[in-house]
């Protein structure tokens, strides 16, 4: 599969990074967490723990995500709003 970004998929990504985490409303800039691999479109903002932490992350014990009731397609949810409000739809 093709990993190189488009330049759509780039500006995307950025936007998305330049949220808040979508679980746990820390601060940007976030990391983009794929939904499903290779849909530049499904990324998620999140925070390096609500991301890649060993208790509270996805790609750990998901304590937050359990906490906050959410997810992916949660925090998906947040994400797409967020980025929709910040374009004053």
């Amino acid at each position: 599969m093709n990993n190189k970004l488009t330049s759509e998929e780039r500006v995307y990504v950025g936007m998305v990074k330049a949220l808040p985490c979508s679980v746990c409303n820390a601060p940007a800039p976030s990391e983009a967490h794929h939904f499903k691999q290779h849909l530049q479109y499904t990324v998620i903002a999140l925070c390096v723990d609500c991301h890649k932490g060993a208790f509270n992350g996805w790609h750990g014990q998901k304590n937050m995500w359990r906490v906050m009731k959410m997810e992916q397609i949660d925090a998906l949810n947040v994400t797409i709003q967020r980025l929709i409000k910040n374009m004053n739809l």
